[in-house]
């Protein structure tokens, strides 16, 4: 080591240091990936409590609580797709803890199971609102919302919020499986490094 005007360290002049070791691709590449996914999770959190206010009302309907300003937004009764993906924050911990490890098999499981729980029930949504969805799109301005097939829910199309919901659903579990995959093909490359060596 050398200080700036101090002595130099004898057998070099400070210009090797191209040479030094560095960390290996695959291990930047793991470090990149899992802190990605991390932040997909966290969006996946908070679309979670997006949905959660929405089923509020029928849980406690369940519960038989009643709280009348939950009651005067009258919220419509939840589709099985909303529960089905609700249940899919539960595949994070699934996720976190592969990541955690450097798991190959429970990463890849994290896929399958964000790909059943938490995509798939998105595109059932897509497809159920697509004819309100459409219709509204293709709606003349001199027509009113009311005196259309549309579901109404507050003065807006319910079918709209659904598909922005889906909109952010889909770029946060596009990019996690993105960010899943490419840490299950960096660690398949290390171990596989490894048992070449």
């Amino acid at each position: 080591m050398a200080t700036r005007g101090g002595p130099m360290v004898a057998g070099t002049d400070g210009n090797d240091f191209e040479f030094r070791q560095r960390v290996a691709g695959t291990y930047q590449i793991s470090l990149l990936n899992k802190s990605r996914l991390k932040y997909c999770i966290f969006f996946h959190a908070l679309l979670f409590f997006v949905m959660l206010a929405k089923l509020t009302s029928d849980i406690l309907d369940h519960l038989d609580i009643f709280v009348l300003e939950i009651e005067e937004l009258e919220v419509p009764p939840p589709l099985w797709w909303e529960y089905v993906w609700a249940a899919s924050l539960l595949t994070s911990f699934l996720g976190l803890s592969a990541a955690r490890g450097n798991k190959v098999r429970e990463m890849q499981k994290y896929m399958v199971a964000i790909l059943l729980f938490a995509i798939l029930p998105l595109f059932y949504c897509f497809a159920y609102y697509f004819s309100d969805v459409w219709e509204f799109a293709t709606l003349d301005k001199s027509v009113e919302l009311d005196e259309t097939d549309i579901f109404v829910w507050r003065g807006y199309p319910y079918g709209v919020f659904w598909y922005a919901f889906c909109f952010v659903g889909f770029q946060v579990h596009g990019f996690t499986l993105y960010f899943a995959y490419n840490l299950v093909k960096a660690w398949k490359a290390r171990t596989a490094t490894r048992k070449f060596q």
